[in-house]
């Protein structure tokens, strides 16, 4: 450990455990959020892949928020004062899925943080690695890359070009996010960060030129099209968030099957990749 991550010590190797009764309410509200009209949900049921992020939420008082919307760091987090926080990526196996109605339990550890320093400043990274149990049985494993990062120059508004063609055989989505979707994520998420509902603030304060799609958000997007697509389990599943993406354009979800493996992007209004995901299907007997 270098002398930069010195003061951070004695938050590698801490833990949290947050039990959840997974009840159906959360299921159903999500599948209204992404208007999914065909899934059936009720006691017994199986949760779709990525749906665990609307279960086993964080609860801090409301007193405890910072002006961001955050709770205050110094917890289970790191005190780390980068004002800009990210979920940038997530590696994952599914070993068997959430059933609702019956309780389960998820362990947090946090197993590293790093300092860097960039093109846009100091970073700073956090590992955090998140297991899900169910009835005694690990169910999924989650390893989340938590990122920190100065302010910096104000972010400019995204162009709108024409996207890139498809490789032959792709699957494809337009979602053209808004305000009222950014809203209903962060209620479902209980996430009161202000760059996702409040558009002063997102602009004034944090130089950002719209509302900003939350990267777990794009995700599940991304997921969502691989369920549309494949009736297959997914076994596996990882993103990496690479720019951000704004209620100000539309953005498009691509996904490519290679065998088992699905290769998935989300490209911004003028088609660079904001964000890069792989999902493993299980193989067919």
């Amino acid at each position: 450990m270098t002398d930069a991550t010195a003061d951070y010590a004695a938050w590698i190797g801490r833990q949290e455990t947050t039990d959840d009764d997974m009840s159906v309410a959360p299921a159903r509200a999500a599948a209204a959020t992404l208007d999914d009209t065909r899934t059936r949900f009720g006691n017994g049921s199986a949760l779709p892949p990525l749906w665990h992020w609307f279960y086993f939420l964080p609860r801090a008082p409301q007193a405890l928020l910072g002006d961001d919307g955050h709770p205050q760091r110094g917890g289970f987090m790191p005190p780390i004062p980068y004002p800009r926080r990210m979920f940038a990526g997530a590696r994952m196996r599914f070993h068997a899925p959430l059933l609702i109605g019956e309780a389960a339990r998820r362990e947090a550890l946090i197993r590293d943080i790093r300092l860097k320093s960039g093109r846009s400043g100091a970073l700073a990274f956090v590992s955090v690695l998140c297991r899900f149990y169910q009835n005694g049985r690990l169910c999924i494993e989650e390893e989340q890359d938590i990122v920190y990062r100065e302010p910096g120059p104000a972010v400019p508004c995204p162009r709108v070009l024409d996207w890139p063609l498809l490789p032959a055989g792709s699957s494809t989505r337009i979602v053209t996010p808004d305000a009222r979707l950014l809203f209903r994520f962060s209620a479902l998420t209980f996430n009161a960060h202000r760059i996702h509902y409040d558009r002063p603030y997102a602009i004034n304060e944090e130089g950002y030129p719209g509302l900003v799609v939350h990267g777990p958000l794009t995700a599940v997007l991304l997921m969502e099209l691989v369920r549309q697509q494949f009736a297959r389990t997914v076994q596996g599943f990882s993103f990496r968030g690479l720019a951000p993406l704004f209620d100000l354009a539309p953005f498009r979800l691509v996904c490519a099957a290679n065998g088992d493996e699905l290769s998935l992007a989300a490209q911004g209004p003028d088609g660079t990749t904001a964000m890069s995901a792989t999902a493993e299907l299980a193989s067919v007997p």
